[in-house]
């Protein structure tokens, strides 16, 4: 009986990947193509990420990043995520400096909207591998139901809906932003 490994894709490689259109993960380096969001989960993400990223610029916190930018969690086998929003710290960009290429370890706020495929499991093990890695707050915004969960650690979470308000924590001190108004589209 002969058995067939399948090559593992290291984060190198992803990066040298010709671009086609496709957002892609790299998990334990097998590669995940990521398939393009709705209208829904597009209008939610940018009205997160624009709030945050005003807020975030105003305050000189740090910076905010967008969906395409991957943050490599793990090493041997690679991980490679890409949250649709991303905030680093100002202390944390200043001292890894000028990066090409993936930044190592977890943002300090990762966010995941979710999309209709995925499956709350999917997003658990998303949030395992950004703590894992370093990050300090993860939010799961799922716009289907018009909630975030909100992930301080894996054992500090809750969940916020539209009569709530959803805040930086110690990560983004003082942001602040009820969830109605990232549903209200």
């Amino acid at each position: 009986m002969s058995t067939t490994e399948t090559k593992l894709m290291t984060a190198d490689e992803l990066l040298r990947m010709p671009d086609d259109g496709f957002r892609y993960e790299l998990v334990k380096g097998e590669l995940k193509r990521m398939p393009p969001t709705g209208d829904e989960h597009g209008g939610v993400t940018m009205e997160l990420a624009a709030t945050l990223h005003q807020y975030v610029k105003l305050n000189n916190l740090g910076r905010v990043y967008a969906a395409e930018t991957g943050f490599k969690l793990e090493s041997e086998p690679d991980t490679v995520r890409a949250p649709d929003i991303a905030f680093v710290r100002m202390e944390s960009i200043q001292a890894a400096g000028r990066i090409q290429g993936y930044r190592s370890g977890a943002p300090d706020l990762a966010v995941e909207v979710t999309s209709p495929s995925n499956t709350k499991r999917e997003m658990t093990e998303k949030a395992k591998d950004y703590f894992a890695a370093g990050a300090h707050l993860v939010w799961i915004v799922n716009p289907k139901l018009k909630i975030i969960t909100v992930y301080r650690s894996l054992n500090d979470i809750i969940t916020l809906t539209e009569k709530d308000t959803l805040d930086g924590d110690k990560v983004v001190p003082g942001f602040q932003i009820p969830v109605a108004e990232i549903f209200n589209l």
